[in-house]
């Protein structure tokens, strides 16, 4: 597939607007004007930013003798890292590499995509076919182009959740660009539709509320109370947005984390206040909240969601679909569950950020011909050193799944792990990088 862009990768425009140095790091700022059309062309071009790392225990001189290490982002939809210092994986990774922090077309400085700059694109027809160019075929392309442009040989890559899902279209179309590739708690399915996903996300989120509810039981308690209280009492976001029952329910994307989970405790606890009105919930709690519910800082993430796992037939809202077989969650079920990182079609009803891009959402949601992402054949001979960490317990990529994607490539080397959840490198990124680096070189000639 990326075979035919070979000479625009090798001539897309690069330019470094700045530099900067501090907190035991450099940095320099890489912006690159690529084609949205990769494999058609015609379509004109977006830019695509990346910022370098470097750790100043390297001189100068010896960080441009370092390899590049390519960080794909998890999402789909979210920018790359804003570090402050170098920490954790980084600080691992920072050693040996310079570290490129990609912006994924459609987010942060990359083209970004939301209510306001969609609309740019014209019609909706226009803005449908606009968006058909924003999954992980076109960002593996960006990269390839990115990595001519900046001289570089095969280089290494390191994919997260949405990230690692990339780094398999990577092995897939491209593998001639890579020494070798780490993932973490993101091996895709390379294939079936996108319900059987959710129908093994459903299970493991209702197996992580049981666990949650056990460790802090007066938590059952008062998630059924707050949804008893949103059936009965109109209540409002900062934001001037009505906080639903379905809406409260998507804290639950803090059961996803070893890091986060407890933080899902401490939001409870004091989400209630008396006032002269009778007991509401308070602004502290609403105020947090509105940062977990809404999509304001990646709405790419709600419109390519599903689309991630659309090869061949529409995914058709899956998500809302399968719910019906999970009653539990149900927003008017007695004590309902917290959900995950599920997208659902009153997502672009009930948040203003999204609300313009219903239409649009709706028409992806109904594509009936997306793309393959992976190719089976190339994985089955892969010669690329690979390794990844499958997260046992992990709710929003499924272990089974995982697994079955790793017998599917030869020579990916799988580390499982029930220590971690999905958030497993905010927990102790630098082990987990430096135990997936040294399968990788245990092997590579």
């Amino acid at each position: 597939m990326l075979e035919a862009t070979a000479s625009l990768a090798k001539t897309v425009p690069h330019s470094i607007r700045a530099r900067h140095e501090y907190r035991g790091m450099r940095t320099a700022e890489h912006y690159f004007e690529v084609p949205l059309d990769h494999f058609n062309g015609g379509a004109g071009t977006i830019t695509v930013f990346a910022r370098e790392y470097v750790s100043t225990d390297h001189s100068a001189e010896e960080a441009t003798q370092l390899p590049w290490l390519l960080y794909l982002q998890g999402g789909p939809g979210g920018r790359g890292n804003r570090l402050a210092a170098l920490g954790g994986w980084t600080k691992a990774a920072a050693r040996d590499f310079r570290i490129l922090m990609l912006d994924q077309r459609g987010t942060g400085l990359s083209t970004p995509i939301d209510r306001n700059t969609l609309p740019l694109r014209g019609t909706e027809t226009e803005q449908l076919d606009y968006l058909t160019h924003f999954r992980a075929d076109s960002i593996v392309a960006d990269a390839e182009a990115i990595r001519h442009a900046l001289g570089s040989g095969p280089w290494s890559i390191y994919g997260q959740s949405y990230g690692g899902f990339c780094a398999l279209s990577y092995l897939s179309f491209a593998p001639e660009g890579l020494r070798e590739a780490l993932i973490t708690g993101g091996l895709a399915p390379l294939d079936g539709p996108a319900d059987r996903v959710y129908q093994a996300t459903f299970r493991r989120v209702a197996a992580r509320n049981a666990e949650y509810f056990a460790a802090y039981p007066e938590d059952r308690a008062a998630v059924s109370r707050i949804a008893r209280h949103l059936r009965g009492t109109d209540e409002y976001l900062p934001d001037g947005e009505r906080l639903t029952v379905e809406r409260f329910q998507m804290v639950g994307a803090f059961l996803g984390g070893n890091t986060r989970v407890d933080t899902l405790h401490h939001l409870l606890e004091d989400a209630f206040v008396d006032t002269r009105g009778g007991e509401r919930l308070s602004d502290a709690f609403l105020e947090q909240v509105r940062g977990i519910v809404s999509r304001a800082a990646n709405p790419l993430y709600a419109l390519m969601h599903e689309s991630i796992y659309g090869q061949g037939g529409a995914t058709a809202w899956a998500a809302q679909r399968v719910l019906q077989d999970f009653p539990e969650f149900s927003p008017d079920a007695a004590e309902p569950l917290l959900t995950g990182e599920m997208v659902y079609p009153w997502y672009f009803e009930q948040d203003a950020a999204l609300r313009p891009l219903r239409n649009v959402a709706g028409r992806l949601a109904g594509k009936p011909d997306w793309k393959p992402l992976y190719d089976p054949e190339r994985l089955a001979s892969n010669s690329v050193p690979v390794a990844a960490a499958v997260y046992s317990e992990d709710i929003y990529v499924d272990r089974d799944l995982s697994l079955e994607t790793a017998s599917a490539v030869r020579g990916l080397q799988v580390w499982e792990t029930s220590d971690f959840h999905h958030d497993g490198i905010a927990d102790d990124g630098e082990g987990i990088f430096s135990r997936l680096l040294g399968m990788v070189r245990s092997v590579r000639p």
